[in-house]
C-alpha cells in the first residue's frame, strides 16, 4: 500500500505541475482530423476539459493521501499512563487512574477545529462521508467526556492539565472560537442539537465575555494588558459568522465585521502591504514581526466570514475590497520557490508551510468566488506547486510547520521558532489549500 501512496503521489505531482506527457491514444484511434479548419474547435475544447479534468484528479490524489494518513493516524479513546490499559469512554476509567489521550493531536485545541472544518469540506466536495465521520467522533469524544473529567478534577486546583478543560473553562478565545465554528459547521450538516449548550456558551464567551479594547476590539490580557493578536481574528470571526447563521440574529455578523476592520485599523501596515502579529494598547504601538501564520490567520478568517456573509449585507463589498488588498499585498513576498517566509519580509527567515497553505487557500478560494481576478491564479498554483515540491512528502506528512508562537518584541524570537512535521496548525489549511487547488484546476483555469 505504501509503494502504490508513493506512486501515485509521484504521478499526481509531475501531472498537476504540468510536466506529465499526455497520455497516447488507444491503438487504432485517428488523430483529430481539421482539413477545414472548423472540426478541430470542439476538439480542442474536449482535450481541454479533460485535461482540467485530469489535474484535477491529480490534485485530489495529493490532497487524499494527506487526508488519509490524518485520519489513520489520529486515534481516539484514552490510555492509562501507567497501566497502558486503553478506554473508549471516561466511565470506563478506574477512580485514580490517570490517562492520557491515545494520540496527543486529538485534543480540543483550536488547531483542532481548523482541521476538523477542512476535513468537513472535504468530505463535502469529494462527496466521501469518512472525513465528515472522523469529525463528529472527534466531537464526540470531547462533548460526550469532559463532565467526567471536570467530575475528577480537583475543585480549585490547577485545571490546566485536566483533560478538555477549554470545554468548561473558556478563559481565552483559544479555548472556544475555533473549536465552536467546527462545532457548528457540523451542526449545520447534521442534527446535533444535543451540541446547542456548548455552542451558546462559546459565542457568549467571544461576544460577552472575552476581554475587549474601549472600541470593542478583542484583545487578551497577555503579554500585556490589552494586547491584541492577529490571530484572534481567526479565534472569533469564524464562530461569529457561524452563530449568526444558525441564530439568523445579525449582531453576530456585524461584531465580526467590526472585528475585521478594527484589526485592519491596528495591525495593517499600508506601506508594507502586511498585518503585524500585535498591538500593545497600553504602549499605541505594534508588536511582533510580519509573521507568516498571523497574516494567514487574517486572511482566513476574512474568507470564511465571506463563505457564509449574507450576499445583501451591506457591508460584504467592503470586506471583499478589504482582503483583496491583503492578498495583493501577500503576493509580493512569494519567493522563487512559490512559498512564504516564516518571517514574511525577511528571505533568510525559513520557508513556512503553514503561512504558505493559508495564502493559497485563500487566493484560489477568492478567484473560484470571483473575488479576485482570474489572473492571479497562477500565483496560486506557484504557491501549491511549491508546497508539494517543498512541504509534502511521499508519505502525505507535512513538513516546515512553525508550532504555536507568542507575541515577542525581537525578531530573533521568530527566526528561532522551530519548524516541525505534522504540527497540528498546518494540516487543516493544508487540506482546505489542497481543495481549493482541486476546484481551480476543474474551472480549466490553471495549467
Amino acid at each position: 500500500m505504501k509503494k502504490i501512496a508513493i506512486q501515485l503521489l509521484a504521478l499526481a505531482m509531475s501531472v498537476s505541475s504540468g510536466f506529465a506527457q499526455a497520455p497516447a491514444r488507444p491503438s487504432g484511434t485517428p488523430a483529430t482530423q481539421n482539413t477545414q479548419g472548423t472540426q478541430g474547435a470542439p476538439a480542442r475544447q474536449g482535450g481541454q476539459q479533460a485535461t482540467a479534468a485530469s489535474r484535477a484528479a491529480a490534485e485530489e490524489v495529493v490532497v487524499r493521501l494527506v487526508a488519509d494518513r490524518i485520519i489513520n493516524d489520529i486515534k481516539f479513546g484514552f490510555v492509562g499512563t501507567t497501566s497502558g490499559k486503553t478506554y473508549t469512554s471516561a466511565k470506563e476509567i478506574p477512580a485514580g487512574e490517570q490517562v492520557r489521550l491515545a494520540h496527543e493531536q486529538a485534543g480540543w485545541g483550536y488547531t483542532n477545529g481548523v482541521l476538523n472544518i477542512a476535513l468537513l469540506d472535504l468530505s463535502d466536495y469529494l462527496k466521501d462521508p469518512k472525513y465528515a465521520e472522523w469529525v463528529k467522533r472527534h466531537l464526540a469524544q470531547g462533548l460526550e467526556n469532559y463532565k467526567e473529567f471536570q467530575a475528577r478534577a480537583p475543585q480549585g486546583g490547577n485545571q490546566f492539565g485536566m483533560l478538555y478543560r477549554q470545554i468548561h473553562t473558556m478563559r481565552e478565545l483559544d479555548d472556544c472560537g475555533a473549536m465552536g465554528a467546527s462545532v457548528l459547521e457540523l451542526m449545520n450538516r447534521f442534527s446535533y442539537p444535543q451540541y446547542r449548550e456548548y455552542v451558546d456558551r462559546a459565542a457568549n464567551h467571544v461576544f460577552s465575555v472575552q476581554v475587549r479594547m474601549a472600541d470593542g476590539t478583542l484583545a487578551r490580557t497577555f503579554p500585556n494588558n490589552l494586547t491584541l493578536w492577529a490571530d484572534d481574528l481567526y479565534m472569533s470571526v469564524p464562530l461569529l459568522a457561524r452563530m449568526g447563521r444558525l441564530t439568523g440574529d445579525k449582531k453576530y455578523f456585524d461584531d465580526a465585521l467590526r472585528q475585521v476592520f478594527q484589526f485592519t485599523k491596528y495591525l495593517w501596515d499600508a506601506e508594507d502591504e502586511l498585518y503585524h502579529h500585535g498591538w500593545f494598547d497600553d504602549l499605541k504601538c505594534n508588536a511582533g514581526a510580519y509573521w507568516g501564520r498571523c497574516n494567514g490567520w487574517i486572511m482566513v478568517a476574512q474568507v470564511q466570514l465571506l463563505n457564509i456573509l449574507p450576499k445583501d449585507h451591506p457591508q460584504r463589498e467592503a470586506l471583499i475590497n478589504n482582503l483583496r488588498r491583503q492578498l495583493m499585498g501577500i503576493m509580493k513576498y512569494q519567493n522563487g520557490k512559490g512559498v512564504w517566509h516564516q518571517i514574511l519580509d525577511k528571505n533568510d527567515s525559513y520557508a513556512e508551510s503553514s503561512a504558505s497553505a493559508m495564502f493559497v487557500y485563500c487566493i484560489a478560494r477568492a478567484i473560484n468566488e470571483g473575488w479576485l481576478d482570474r489572473r492571479y491564479a497562477t500565483v496560486a498554483t506557484a504557491g501549491w506547486n511549491g508546497i508539494k515540491r517543498e512541504f509534502i512528502t511521499e508519505t502525505g506528512d507535512m513538513k516546515n510547520v512553525c508550532p504555536g508562537t507568542g507575541i515577542e518584541n525581537d525578531l530573533v524570537f521568530y527566526y528561532s521558532r522551530p519548524a516541525r512535521t505534522n504540527e497540528l496548525h498546518g494540516l487543516g489549511a493544508l487540506l482546505e489549500a489542497g481543495l481549493e487547488m482541486i476546484r481551480l484546476r476543474a474551472s480549466g483555469i490553471t495549467r
